[in-house]
């Protein structure tokens, strides 16, 4: 049996379901989740703060206790504060509970570089300032938004009630100004049911944020994603035996 550690926005009501929906065809693999604090996405000091590490590292800990093989941080926060961020709270998770971790925003950059997305679609439910942050940070990376889409929400339990038809919408016109492929950001968003039937209809690959984390997470746990089957061509990626990272040694395997 494969366990898979998911830290989750506290006001989020989409991806435990999702992921679940998404791992209904592999009995073997089970999803685990821990929340904190999100109740809003800002710029302002007392939205951002809800990212601090600390916060973030209990939540860890605390799905340690399930001994899962992999801890994800399941949101994108990255997107606007930086891809150093991630990397750094992967490197704490890990020294702190011996687990393998990765993140959705991490996951995004490694499929990029990996298909070679250079020109983005940006689709989004954040205001204008957080969007532009996000360009801001991705074109530091190498990746451009070219076409972007947002829809000016700032309470993340909010962003749960945009439809998969006005999420299809947004994609589609990304789709139609040019890209080479289009990044749903954001976990509470119903993306994931929408880039299959896009990506059939016209032709580009579509990335929504719990789709690319559940992918991270089972490379992470060396389970083949192309089981999981309907949900977009990035679990047709597959598994490469160097996606699999080792528990480091120092921590006990599923130690507190």
């Amino acid at each position: 049996m494969t366990r898979l550690g998911m830290l989750t926005p506290s006001s989020n009501t989409v991806l435990e379901p999702v992921t679940g929906a998404m791992l209904r065809n592999l009995p073997d693999v089970t999803a685990h989740f821990s929340r904190f604090k999100v109740t809003e996405i800002a710029l302002t000091q007392e939205a951002l703060g809800q990212f601090d590490d600390s916060e973030i590292l209990r939540a860890a800990e605390l799905l340690a206790h399930a001994k899962v093989d992999a801890i994800a941080w399941n949101g994108t926060s990255a997107s606007w504060l930086g891809f150093d961020r991630d990397e750094r709270l992967c490197e704490r998770i890990e020294a702190a509970t011996g687990i393998a971790a990765c993140t959705s925003v991490l996951a995004f950059r490694e499929i990029f570089e990996r298909t070679a997305a250079r020109r983005i679609g940006l689709v989004t439910p954040y205001r204008s300032d957080v969007q532009e942050k996000i360009k801001t940070n991705w074109r530091a990376a190498g990746f451009d938004c070219v076409a972007e889409r947002h829809l000016q929400l700032r309470d993340n339990f909010a962003f749960a009630a945009i439809t998969e038809a006005q999420i299809d919408q947004l994609v589609r016109e990304v789709v139609r100004e040019g890209c080479d492929a289009v990044a749903i950001v954001c976990t509470n968003m119903r993306g994931a049911a929408v880039a299959a039937a896009v990506e059939r209809d016209l032709g580009t690959p579509v990335y929504d944020s719990i789709a690319t984390t559940l992918w991270k997470s089972l490379s992470v746990t060396g389970v083949d994603t192309r089981r999981v089957q309907g949900w977009g061509g990035v679990f047709e990626m597959g598994t490469r035996p160097q996606d699999a990272v080792p528990a480091p040694a120092a921590v006990e395997r599923g130690a507190p």
